[in-house]
């Protein structure tokens, strides 16, 4: 078993994430939570590590509110993309790209951050746990952490309501593999354990996309994309529906 590169898929991928309506609610929902931590160390300049980063939307966007990013992924395709879009800036973006699997990012080389996001790569990863640990390495003493990952309590409900039994009693185990199907999604309660083993505080939770992949296929006249990511801001961090989200994103404060 190995951890998943996105070579060869880079410009499909990153059309799935952004380029939709999943991925404006996504981009939606993250914002809503990063904003006031970012703000909160206003007017400091902040050092961002973007680990797993891809096309770095995040970087990009944090970059041109003057912090130091550094952006780091495994597929030198997704690089490439980020780098063309850094360069088609209307600013200068201060964003350093690395070419590195997450698990050989090192203080020593980097330095510390005093924010770290982890988006959506939890899931492609064969030991999470022991990866996102080594990651709060380069993490600084009251930094914040930024995890979202998928969510398999939320991948069975969404089989059960649709009727893929067989699949559900598999453990969700398909014969043939699709591509852009995470491989090893996490349960919620796994990863709040994780936090409280690295005593870290989780201070804020939201799940992503807690309604858009349980709307029914014929939708009312007149359905808004807009007032649907509204209503996903609005449900997202209440339960039972962050529990449903398709990601859990959790920030998190190491209190050492």
């Amino acid at each position: 078993m190995q951890d998943t590169n996105f070579d060869t898929l880079s410009q499909k991928f990153a059309k799935n994430i952004y380029g939709t309506t999943k991925g404006e609610i996504r981009a939606a929902v993250l914002w809503r939570d990063l904003e006031p931590v970012i703000n909160a160390f206003s007017p400091k300049s902040l050092r961002i590590l973007d680990a797993g980063g891809g096309f770095g939307f995040f970087s990009q966007k944090l970059a041109a509110l003057g912090h130091e990013v550094v952006l780091c992924d495994i597929s030198a395709e997704m690089l490439d993309e980020a780098k063309a879009q850094i360069d088609a800036a209307t600013t200068p973006l201060n964003i350093t790209l690395v070419h590195s699997a997450i698990q050989d990012l090192s203080a020593d080389e980097l330095g510390t951050f005093d924010i770290i996001l982890c988006h959506a790569v939890a899931e492609w990863l064969v030991d999470a746990k022991s990866t996102l640990q080594g990651l709060l390495n380069l993490l600084k003493p009251q930094g914040v952490f930024s995890l979202m990952f998928y969510n398999k309590e939320a991948m069975r409900f969404h089989s059960l309501i649709s009727g893929n039994f067989d699949y559900v009693k598999r453990d969700m185990k398909v014969k043939k593999k699709v591509k852009l199907t995470p491989t090893y999604p996490l349960f919620i309660e796994d990863v709040r354990h994780w936090f409280t083993l690295w005593q870290m505080d989780i201070f804020c939770q939201s799940g992503v996309r807690v309604l858009n992949d349980y709307l029914k296929y014929h939708l009312p006249p007149g359905f808004s994309k807009q007032e649907l990511i509204e209503m996903e801001l609005e449900y997202s961090q209440r339960e039972p529906y962050l529990s449903l989200g398709r990601y859990v994103h959790f920030m998190a404060k190491r209190n050492t």
